[in-house]
């Protein structure tokens, strides 16, 4: 089984990224395989003959558990994220599951993970396990502003992967 972080944060190391890992740790029981912190591919982002991001597009469609994480940015994912998942072919690009996770501000936007960037997974192939994430940003570090989403969607996702953290 193949775990991925897919981060679409404009800052590299970013506490979005310490979520996503979070999630996937608590998810699966170890640390994903691979991290895409998309702050750091630069303008190979912008070039769809980069080889190195069409091989990332391809290692990450094929994984078995993508964790797709984003600050919230005027109620949605950032541009950055888009880029990177404009490159999956629609209805086949990610062929396992997905957990949409976005953080933002304030509990204002606490629906954007589910009204925004989950039918965007969801379109691109993606089984999505359980309802989209939103944790407010001061909480990111705090397990317990994860407790509750992760006892509604580890067991459907362990069912559907065959595995027990």
């Amino acid at each position: 089984m193949v775990t991925t972080v897919v981060v679409g944060n404009p800052r590299p190391a970013s506490r979005t990224l310490a979520a996503a890992h979070h999630v996937a740790r608590e998810l699966t029981g170890r640390e994903p395989e691979q991290v895409v912190d998309l702050a750091t591919l630069g303008p190979a982002l912008l070039d769809w003959s980069d080889p190195g991001v069409g091989r990332l597009v391809e290692e990450v469609g094929a994984s078995d558990l993508v964790v797709v994480a984003s600050p919230t940015y005027k109620g949605t994912y950032t541009g950055l994220l888009k880029l990177f998942l404009d490159r999956f072919a629609g209805g086949t690009g990610l062929r396992g599951l997905a957990v949409p996770l976005l953080l933002g501000g304030s509990p204002a936007h606490s629906l954007a993970a589910e009204l925004t960037l989950r039918p965007v997974l969801t379109e691109l192939g993606a089984t999505v396990p359980g309802r989209g994430l939103y944790v407010v940003d001061r909480d990111h570090d705090d397990p317990q502003a994860y407790a509750a989403w992760l006892a509604d969607t580890r067991p459907v996702v362990e069912r559907l992967l065959g595995v027990r953290t």
